[in-house]
């Protein structure tokens, strides 16, 4: 059982990615703007999440932005983000693996594997 935060504006998304891990034993936190993600890793009491899911594009910003802020904190810096994006253009994985993200997953999530491949990011 891992702590995972989503961090997507699209509810059916959300709510798609919610399932597919809740229903592997994940505790789930959500987030549908850059904004409320700041608030969710805020608590220096608060345990973090072991991965984080972010869309690049949310209505307050961009995911890579926020990517930046994660990194540049010596508290969440270590923190494994994934990005999660319907940009699936030629160079779109390259450039955000490129930018600081752990991983990349791209939409439509495929429900098969979606659980599996969010998984092969936790650590040990």
């Amino acid at each position: 059982m891992a702590r995972i935060l989503i961090v997507e504006d699209n509810e059916l998304n959300l709510r798609l990615a919610t399932d597919l891990l809740e229903v592997r034993g994940h505790l789930i936190d959500a987030a549908t703007t850059a904004a409320e993600c700041r608030q969710r890793l805020q608590p220096s009491d608060a345990p973090l999440p072991e991965v984080v899911l972010m869309d690049v594009r949310l209505p307050d910003g961009d995911g890579e932005t926020l990517l930046q802020e994660i990194r540049a904190s010596t508290r969440l810096r270590s923190l494994c983000v994934l990005a999660i994006t319907a940009q699936a253009m030629q160079g779109d994985r390259e450039r955000l693996l490129a930018a600081g993200f752990d991983g990349y997953l791209s939409k439509p999530l495929d429900t098969r594997r979606f659980g599996a491949e969010v998984e092969s990011y936790l650590k040990g």
